[in-house]
């Protein structure tokens, strides 16, 4: 036998991916079982076979969404997450109060009452005794435009917790007072959005001392931290709730309504 042929035999047998057990290393990726076999089926088949098995193999090919993997994110993203990572792991420190084991357990039902000065149904059912009580002309103006800023921060946060949908750092069911004024979600605060509209109302349109104009911006501040100390909701929840109080607050007062205006309606009331 010549020496070339010795020499391709030899490399042939020295050659690892030749052996048996390593036959499939050589056949082409993702080749399916049944393209081995379609030798004994009829060749009038085969060429259905081979369609079917090309289209069966790219749509093995195309992963979900859900499990493909992002490799180059934008720097927006990695931003983004960061910050809510650090929302919710500060928060989760914050939540002192959030059940009876945590460390602050003792005082959780003094941080629920400081919230409850604070909710929707007191506010509007004291204004409405207070407007049914009031017969200034002055006082129904300003009773009246209260009312109408309450019934627009329940609608405007409960529209946004309804399109947000974003629960809480702990696992909490809404009581009865939450479900009737909507606040069922964290983001944003309905709490805190009611306590700066209403501080900021009264500092705009009463007549206070000096210490109680502290007071109110203080009871304002206090209420968005005891949201977040019994883990209703997150730190960014609360900064989001303040900001739209405050231009709730705007926007009623660009909406004001007018002493004759106020009187028709307490009429019809």
């Amino acid at each position: 036998m010549p020496a070339p042929q010795k020499r391709i035999r030899f490399r042939d047998r020295n050659n690892v991916l030749a052996r048996p057990e390593f036959i499939s290393l050589n056949q082409p990726i993702g080749a399916p079982q049944e393209a081995r076999n379609s030798s004994k089926k009829p060749s009038g088949q085969a060429g259905g076979n081979s369609s079917e098995n090309a289209r069966e193999r790219r749509q093995s090919q195309q992963l979900p969404e859900e499990d493909c993997m992002q490799l180059n994110p934008s720097f927006k993203g990695i931003a983004w997450n960061s910050l809510m990572a650090i929302d919710i792991c500060l928060s989760k420190r914050l939540g002192v109060c959030a059940n009876s084991t945590s460390s602050w357990g003792g005082a959780r039902s003094m941080v629920r009452l400081i919230g409850i000065t604070s909710h929707g149904f007191p506010w509007i059912g004291g204004t409405l005794l207070c407007l049914w009580k009031s017969s200034t002309l002055a006082g129904q103006e300003v009773l009246m435009n209260l009312l109408l800023a309450l019934m627009l921060d329940i609608l405007t946060v409960a529209g946004v917790q309804k399109l947000i949908k974003r629960r809480g750092p702990y696992e909490m069911t809404p009581g009865v007072l939450d479900y009737l004024v909507l606040d069922v979600y964290a983001f944003p605060a309905g709490h805190a959005s009611r306590a700066t509209m209403v501080s900021k109302f009264f500092l705009n349109h009463l007549v206070l001392a000096i210490p109680l104009r502290i007071l109110l911006v203080l009871w304002a501040f206090i209420v968005g931290v005891s949201r977040i100390m019994i883990g209703r909701h997150h730190i960014s929840d609360v900064i989001v709730g303040f900001i739209i109080g405050y231009m709730q607050f705007n926007l009623v007062e660009v909406l004001w309504l007018s002493s004759g205006t106020c009187q028709m309606l307490a009429s019809l009331w």
